[in-house]
C-alpha cells in the first residue's frame, strides 16, 4: 500500500502552472495541465534539462526552458530526437487536496 503526503490544495498550482517541491532527494515539480491533471516529475534531468517547472506546458507535455527539450508529463519520456527520461511519481487528489506518494521524498537508499 502507498501512503501520501499532502503537498497543497489544487488551488495553489494554476493552470497550466507548475509548484516545486523540494525534497531529501531532490526537487519535484507538480504540473497542472489545461485538461486538469496533475503531475509530478524530476524538476532536473541530470546534465540535460531543468529547471521543468519553469518550462512551458502544452497539452500533457512540458519544454524545457534552458534546452526546449519536450517531456511527456504522464511518462517522463523525452519526446522526438531527444533521449532520456524524467521520473515520475504518484499522485492522487483527494477532497481538494494534492497527494504525493512518501516514496518521492524518501532518500533512496541502493541495495548492498
Amino acid at each position: 500500500m502507498t501512503d501520501f503526503i499532502d503537498i497543497g490544495h489544487i488551488t495553489d498550482i494554476p493552470v497550466q502552472g507548475a509548484r516545486l517541491v523540494r525534497t531529501q532527494r531532490g526537487d519535484i515539480a507538480v504540473f497542472r495541465t489545461a485538461s486538469g491533471n496533475f503531475y509530478a516529475v524530476d524538476e532536473y534531468l541530470e546534465d540535460k534539462a531543468g529547471p521543468l517547472s519553469n518550462g512551458i506546458q502544452h497539452g500533457e507535455m512540458v519544454t524545457d526552458p534552458m534546452r526546449n527539450w519536450v517531456f511527456d508529463l504522464a511518462t517522463g519520456e523525452a519526446q522526438g530526437a531527444d533521449e532520456g527520461r524524467v521520473a515520475t511519481y504518484d499522485l492522487k487528489i483527494a477532497e481538494g487536496r494534492i497527494l504525493l506518494a512518501t516514496a518521492a521524498i524518501a532518500n533512496q537508499v541502493a541495495a548492498e
